[in-house]
């Protein structure tokens, strides 16, 4: 038997990165996400594209949005070296969904659904170590000794991008981007949503079942 071939879609602070891992663990395949193929290839020649920039890296310093067709590239490279892969935060619009409708031969397609008001309880109460990256949170995973890593004894700090405001600001960024993609998913026989706010075992059942049912 193949191994899969999964996208998971959800909000910032749905669990993708959790129930990524899991797939990856479970099914032996690559977990792919924009963010590390964009970093394994920052120094790629792109000036025959005539953008602004020759790499992408240059993008990524300078702040800016690496454009789709960039992104589109890495991401379909990435996907064609990985023997199986769940990949997790691409496609962010249409454009790149068509794109990879084009290229790739998806098995399964999961959205995690999950509350605004608790995407927000989730966020806010995200803490991080400043030194070694390590992340808390304030109800669901407390370190040991209240505000101190468990890992380096640093003190815990609250991401600027993880206040109340910022985390709205988002969730609408992703809304009006994001939740057409989901839409044009939605209605196949490789889509299933599952219920993101049960445990992240029994969010794990469902993503498993759903998977096997699949393959």
């Amino acid at each position: 038997m193949s191994k899969p071939q999964v996208l998971l879609l959800g909000a910032p602070g749905a669990g993708k990165g959790t129930q990524s891992k899991r797939i990856a663990d479970r099914f032996g395949v690559d977990h792919i996400t924009t963010g590390d193929a964009l970093r394994a290839n920052k120094g790629m020649d792109i000036s025959e594209l005539g953008l602004e920039y020759d790499t992408p890296g240059e993008y990524m310093d300078a702040g800016e949005l690496v454009p789709d067709e960039v992104v589109n590239e890495i991401v379909v490279t990435a996907l064609a070296n990985a023997d199986g892969f769940v990949l997790d935060g691409y496609p962010r619009n249409i454009d790149q969904a068509e794109f990879l409708d084009e290229r790739t031969e998806l098995d399964a397609v999961l959205r995690l659904s999950v509350s605004e008001e608790e995407l927000v309880d989730r966020l806010t109460g995200r803490r991080v170590c400043p030194d070694c990256g390590a992340n808390y949170h304030v109800e669901f995973d407390q370190p040991e000794e209240p505000g101190v890593c468990d890992e380096c004894g640093a003190d815990l700090v609250q991401r600027e991008d993880d206040t109340e405001e910022t985390v709205r600001e988002r969730l609408r960024v992703f809304r009006e981007n994001t939740e057409p993609v989901i839409d044009h998913y939605a209605g196949r026989d490789t889509f299933v949503e599952v219920d993101g706010e049960s445990s992240p075992d029994e969010v794990w059942e469902n993503v498993e079942a759903a998977i096997e049912a699949r393959q």
